[in-house]
């Protein structure tokens, strides 16, 4: 019975090259001349630490990390940006998480999506995947097709496919 899973995963090697390189182009930026930046990237658990001067440039900081990513194949959709940021003596201070993963609530959203698009296909929650099988294969890139217009605010990749 053919499958595919729908999954919500950030390359850990392309975040870390998004990374640096917005490390590399703010070193050479004008309006960064003598600021203080720190961009630290945590891998165990996704989160990017950042710290500047004053929150204008914490913004513009965060464009040009999302910008880099989105070149580097991560979907702006993945970072949250839902913290704000917070002054510390001198210098503001963000943390920006980057979704890695379908939660519970997503994965049954995605179900949900399924289901009301009456297709013959069965979805299924698996730990952090959702597997969705039907009898033809056109069913499931029917699923991929519709898939892909949702505005569900999480990015989604389609792997795994089977016959």
């Amino acid at each position: 019975m053919p499958s595919f899973d729908i999954v919500s995963k950030v390359d850990a090697q392309a975040l870390d090259n998004a990374v640096n390189i917005t490390k590399k182009e703010i070193t050479n930026r004008f309006d960064f001349k003598n600021a203080h930046v720190v961009i630290d990237l945590n891998k165990k658990d996704f989160k990017i630490n950042i710290e500047t001067d004053d929150s204008m440039k914490m913004d513009q900081l965060i464009d040009v990390l999302i910008n880099r990513a989105n070149k580097q194949g991560i979907v702006p959709e993945a970072f949250d940006r839902s913290k704000e940021g917070a002054q510390s003596g001198k210098a503001w201070k963000r943390e920006v998480s980057v979704k890695n993963g379908l939660k519970q609530e997503d994965a049954k959203k995605i179900v949900k999506q399924i289901k009301d698009a009456g297709l013959k296909v069965q979805a299924a929650i698996m730990d952090d995947l959702v597997r969705v099988t039907g009898k033809k294969i056109d069913d499931l890139q029917t699923v991929i097709q519709a898939a892909k217009s949702w505005d569900l605010g999480i990015p989604m990749q389609f792997e795994n496919m089977r016959d």
